[in-house]
């Protein structure tokens, strides 16, 4: 079976089983604030490629206005020299995977593609630490262990 991809990228393989099986649930607002003490904006889980997809147009957003590009750090690296790094996001290479629930909060939780294609990290947007500016920090060093940490297994038990 063929994963589905967001932006051209296949989602890491756990994913796409729990979202397959509608078991790709936002597991409480505590259980994350566990995981993610300094995130303090409530998120909602992106559920569907079409949400992933239409989501995705803010990161372009933002990188295509220098201004907001600066306030988010999110930039296209494709025709750099050199590679984008933390605190900073490339949005040729990442997914948003859950969003601000209140609309304004303007954050997110996103995989990033540039440690690994077939399981990413998970990064969170940051605009605790310096409201001025955000910084893209990690979550988890890879989708799989974001998913343990929340307890989402696969029937399988993986």
């Amino acid at each position: 079976m063929e994963h589905p991809k967001v932006r051209g990228h296949t989602l890491p393989a756990r994913l796409a089983v729990l979202m397959r099986e509608g078991r790709w649930q936002h597991p409480g607002d505590a259980e994350l604030t566990r995981l993610i003490p300094w995130f303090e904006d409530p998120l909602d889980f992106l559920k569907s490629v079409p949400e992933m997809e239409s989501e995705a147009r803010s990161m372009d957003l933002f990188a295509d206005d220098p201004r907001s590009s600066e306030l988010f750090r999110e930039t296209r690296g494709g025709g750099r020299s050199e590679p984008v790094e933390l605190p900073w996001l490339d949005v040729e290479q990442a997914v948003l995977i859950a969003v601000n629930r209140r609309p304004g909060d303007d954050v997110a939780l996103a995989l990033d593609y540039r440690t690994d294609p077939a399981d990413p990290r998970v990064l969170g947007s940051d605009f605790w630490t310096n409201p001025r500016q955000c910084s893209w920090r990690v979550v988890a060093p890879a989708f799989s262990a974001f998913a343990d940490a929340l307890g989402l297994q696969l029937h399988d038990g993986t």
